[in-house]
């Protein structure tokens, strides 16, 4: 899960919606990654865009 703090409803996206489950609430944004894949999350921030790569594995049977 990421969790971000701090920032208005609606401005965090990600460039692949169905990898993910996404909930706004007080100004906290949590995304929970629900299949393997690799997501990019966008945050606005001062005028800039910062963007971070999440890889999600599938899980390895031990």
């Amino acid at each position: 899960m990421l969790r971000i703090q701090g920032i208005g409803p609606g401005l965090v996206t990600v460039d692949r919606p169905e990898l993910v489950s996404q909930q706004y609430e007080a100004g906290v944004v949590d995304i929970r990654f629900v299949r393997p894949g690799t997501v990019d999350v966008t945050i606005p921030q001062q005028d800039r865009e910062h963007t971070i790569t999440v890889v999600v594995r599938q899980p390895t049977d031990s």
